[in-house]
C-alpha cells in the first residue's frame, strides 16, 4: 500500500477513531461504535472501508484485528533508492545488503537464514571460482569484511558456498559474474 493511500484511509476522523478502537481491542463493529463514540451505522461503514483498504482484517474467530504490517509495508514500498550504485541488481537483495553492509564492511551477521544467505552470497564473490586458497588467505579476505572472520568462514562452508579440505578452501557456490 502506498503511504498516501494509507494516510487517506486514516485522514477522516471517524475512520481514525474506528481504527484506534480496533487497535485498543474492539473486535466487532458494535464494540467499535461503543469505544469510538460513533453511531453504529457509521462504525460499520468505517470498518468496511478500513477492511477494504487493508488496515483491518477479520481473524479466524471472526473478530476484527488491525493489520499493523501495512504501515511497515507502506514505508518499505515508498523508500527511495539510496544514492550510489546498489549492491545487487535485485531490489529485495539490495535492500538486505543495504542493512547489513556499510562502507564495504559487514555490520553484523544476519540471524534470519534467508538474509544471512543473501549477505554470504555477496561476500563469497571475492573468491575466484576454481582457485584454491590457503586458510590464511581466506582469513585475510574475510577479515576485510568482518572482524569475526572465523564465524564468517564457518557460515560460508555451512551454506555450501565454500568447501575445505586439509586447510585449503575453494569457492563452491554463489553467483558468478560472466560478463
Amino acid at each position: 500500500m502506498r503511504p498516501d493511500a494509507l494516510c487517506g484511509l486514516l485522514a477522516e476522523p471517524d475512520r481514525l477513531q474506528a481504527f484506534a478502537a480496533v487497535v485498543l481491542g474492539a473486535g466487532t463493529p458494535t464494540e467499535v461504535a461503543q469505544r469510538a463514540g460513533l453511531p453504529p451505522r457509521e462504525a460499520v461503514r468505517c470498518v468496511r472501508r478500513l477492511a477494504e483498504g487493508g488496515l483491518l482484517d477479520t481473524g479466524t474467530d471472526g473478530r476484527l484485528t488491525a493489520v499493523a504490517g501495512a504501515f511497515k509495508d507502506a514505508v518499505r514500498e515508498s523508500r527511495p533508492e539510496p544514492p550510489g550504485e546498489p549492491l545487487d541488481p535485485d531490489r529485495d537483495r539490495a535492500a538486505v545488503l543495504r542493512v547489513f553492509v556499510r562502507d564495504g564492511r559487514l555490520v553484523t551477521i544476519p540471524v534470519p537464514r534467508a538474509k544471512r544467505r543473501v549477505v554470504l552470497e555477496h561476500i563469497v564473490t571475492v573468491f575466484e571460482p576454481g582457485v584454491r586458497y590457503p586458510e590464511r588467505a581466506v582469513d585475510a579476505l574475510l577479515r576485510a569484511w568482518y572482524d569475526d572472520h572465523a564465524s564468517l568462514r564457518r557460515y560460508l562452508v555451512d551454506e555450501n558456498l565454500m568447501q575445505r579440505a586439509d586447510g585449503v578452501y575453494w569457492r563452491s557456490g554463489g553467483p558468478v559474474d560472466v560478463g
